[in-house]
Order: C-alpha cells, then sequence, then structure tokens
C-alpha cells in the first residue's frame, strides 16, 4: 500500500470480481497521495471495511452479492464521512438514480481509463466537481422522466441570483466549471464562488444533487 506521508486520499475498493477489484486498487495504490486500505467483495463487507477504516472514498460496484452497490451505497452515504464513486457498465439500471439520490458522488464507467479514474477520485475527493458529468447527465435525464413530479418546487430557485441560476442550468447540462466559465465569460474562480452559493441557497450537498435539483424544479427537462 502507499506509504506517501500527509494527508492521504484513503480509499477502499469494493468489486465482486477479483481481477477487476485488484486492478483498480493497484493503479490507485501507485497514485502519490492516493491509498487503498482495503478490497471488499460484496456489499456487506464493504460497509463493514467502511466502519473500520473510515475511507475517504468508496469505489463501489453496483452490482454484486449478499448486498448489492444501491444498499450500501444509501447506508454509507446515510452515515456521512465517506463519499461513494459508484462503478457501473451504463446498462441504465433503475438502481442508478436511486443512487443519486442516496448521496452518489458520481458514476464510472468499469472500462474507465488509468488516468480518468485517478482524476475522478482526486475531484470527488476535493469535492470540486462533478465526477464524468457527460455521463451522470445522461444517467439523471433517463431516470429523472420516471422520478414523482414536483419533488422539488420551481419556487425554490427565486433564491438565486441570474448568475447562479444560469451556472444551476450549465451544471445540469453536464458543463465543467472550465466550460462554464467558458460559456458565461468568466474567470473559473467566480464560476466556484457561484457553484457554492446555489448549493448552499438550496441546501444542497454537492454537484450530483444540483443535477437532480435542475431535472426535479423544471429548469431542466429530460432530452433536452
Amino acid at each position: 500500500m502507499n506509504t506517501d506521508q500527509g494527508a492521504a486520499v484513503r480509499i477502499v475498493v469494493a468489486d465482486d470480481q477479483e481481477l477487476v477489484r485488484g486492478g483498480f486498487a493497484m493503479i490507485l495504490d501507485a497514485q502519490p497521495g492516493l491509498e487503498v486500505v482495503a478490497e471488499a467483495g460484496d456489499g456487506l463487507e464493504a460497509i463493514a471495511l467502511v466502519d473500520e477504516h473510515r475511507p475517504d472514498i468508496l469505489l463501489l460496484d453496483i452490482r454484486m452479492p449478499r448486498m448489492d452497490g444501491l444498499e450500501a451505497a444509501r447506508i454509507v452515504c446515510a452515515r456521512g464521512g465517506t463519499k461513494v464513486i459508484m462503478l457501473t457498465t451504463f446498462d441504465l439500471d433503475d438502481y442508478v438514480y436511486d443512487a443519486l439520490r442516496a448521496g452518489v458522488s458520481g458514476f464510472l464507467l468499469k472500462d474507465v481509463r488509468r488516468d480518468d479514474l485517478v482524476h475522478a477520485v482526486r475531484v470527488v475527493a476535493a469535492g470540486e466537481s462533478l465526477l464524468a458529468p457527460a455521463i451522470t447527465t445522461k444517467l439523471i435525464s433517463h431516470f429523472s422522466a420516471r422520478s414523482a413530479p414536483g419533488t422539488l418546487s420551481p419556487d425554490r430557485l427565486t433564491v438565486l441570483t441570474q448568475r447562479e441560476r444560469q451556472t444551476l442550468e450549465l451544471i445540469a447540462r453536464g458543463l465543467s466549471n472550465a466550460e462554464i466559465a467558458e460559456s458565461m465569460v468568466l474567470s473559473e474562480h467566480t464560476v466556484k464562488t457561484h457553484v457554492s452559493n446555489l448549493l448552499t441557497k438550496l441546501g444542497l450537498r454537492d454537484r450530483v444533487q444540483a443535477v437532480i435539483a435542475a431535472y426535479e424544479s423544471g429548469l431542466i427537462t429530460p432530452g433536452a
């Protein structure tokens, strides 16, 4: 395991396929500032290891024996302290929207490139941006059409300034902070401020919840 000193990002990797699990663990543990503290083969083991190690990140397969990734994610997210990244084969399961609502920080395809895997773990650990925005937006767009209407009243958005509302719309369309800055002709620092302000005003935890809020309030409609 990574023995670098300092505030390393501590990770638990959970996947029932040993080769997949071991591959992700090997890639992440080889990176400076990242440390894989444990590996799990199912959801129950993942929860036990999160309780034992208190990692910053749980990389969690959505389909596993004994307890699937969705139920494990619900439990871990409800307890707080550990951010969850789900692994998916992008089958657009009915699980995915529920996982986002439970507080999952994002999704990775199981065939993710090495550099993208490392980058995703770092940005989610830092809480800076929505993981894989194009993928997550497509998932939310697909499943929000099935969600109960009126979950978030459009009136809630009246607390936002025009710039914050525009920022929320662009987040929901899958743009990164850099892309939003270019679109709105602002500095990236200003965009980060808008993102922070709108999350606070709407009582949202992160950008994933912001995307959900944009769909549920009607600011963005599925397929738009």
